[in-house]
């Protein structure tokens, strides 16, 4: 099977580079860049360069694949994001999920993967929701709804993630967050659905294999606060644990965007996923995850060592 990955440099893409190349499959990765490109090579891949936002230079890039992914993201590094901030990460959900979608038309792939987000439907009061809930009003997830509904009706499938983490993700920056003492905990009680990046890719290869029409949440098996999250994390890293501080002054050396999304519960179930492609998370819940996250960075550390 021929694949065209968007977002295959990034490091939920090129998991995914990796896991389907290694099922025997044929992956082409967008990569827009030296570095991008030298990416989608080390996991296996073939890079191509073309323009998310142009349907025929996508084309040409994805000529013969059966399977598009859509996976390209651009998520804001800034301490206090604003919303002006997600204009490129909005545009890539919907122009790019548009251009992908005229794209599967014209070289007549059978099969669109949309990568959302699980909070792109979480209520405002924090009750548990699953795929049949309602839009939440995140104002950060109406681009993730918007390029669902385009899928929906081009008659694809849909993946929300949890919150991810990992050795090579954001979970970086908290672990030196945590050693340097800056990381607080916010509130600390709201439960947050999570899910381990090698999870997700396992996940989304599963869907470029099998996926009809749909929407799948994909989370591990246990909700926790973002405090049990962090205070785990400090633990097998060997920093002290975070202080707990009240969500106003949090605001103070925060955004309100980021201090709500911590504090407002997250909790849904892969239920649904796990029953229709008999998906198993190998972490499934974050202590596992972290355990392997940590080992990781403890065998880097050691390689680099003289």
């Amino acid at each position: 099977m021929r694949v065209f990955v968007s977002g295959a440099s990034g490091v939920l893409g090129r998991r995914l580079v990796g896991l389907l190349a290694a099922r025997g499959h044929e992956v082409r990765g967008l990569a827009r860049s030296a570095e991008a490109e030298e990416r989608v090579r080390r996991a296996g891949g073939i890079p191509v360069a073309a323009d998310l936002f142009d349907k025929g230079s996508l084309a040409r890039g994805a000529e013969g694949c059966e399977v598009l992914i859509h996976a390209a993201t651009s998520i804001p590094q800034k301490r206090r994001p604003s919303l002006a901030d997600f204009a490129l990460n909005d545009r890539i959900r919907r122009d790019g999920t548009r251009a992908l979608l005229e794209c599967a038309q014209i070289i007549g792939a059978r099969r669109v993967v949309f990568q959302s987000i699980v909070w792109a439907a979480r209520p405002a009061d924090g009750a548990p929701f699953d795929e049949n809930s309602p839009p939440g009003p995140d104002p950060v997830a109406q681009s993730a709804l918007d390029g669902e509904r385009m899928i929906a009706e081009a008659g694809f499938s849909t993946l929300r993630c949890g919150w991810f983490y990992g050795p090579d993700a954001s979970t970086r920056g908290l672990a030196d967050a945590l050693r340097r003492r800056r990381l607080r905990v916010i509130g600390g009680a709201a439960k947050l659905s999570f899910l381990h990046l090698d999870d997700a890719a396992a996940a989304f290869a599963l869907a470029a294999e099998q996926a009809g029409p749909g929407l799948w949440h994909v989370v591990d098996d246990e909700p926790a606060s973002s405090a049990d999250f962090f205070r785990a994390l400090a633990d097998r890293i060997g920093a002290p644990p975070p202080r707990t501080v009240p969500k106003w002054l949090a605001r103070l050396g925060a955004s309100r965007m980021s201090v709500d999304f911590l504090c407002t519960p997250m909790v849904t179930t892969a239920a649904k996923f796990r029953r229709d492609f008999r998906w198993i998370a190998k972490y499934p819940t974050y202590r596992e995850g972290l355990d392997q996250t940590a080992a990781q960075w403890r065998q880097e550390a050691a390689q680099r060592r003289p």
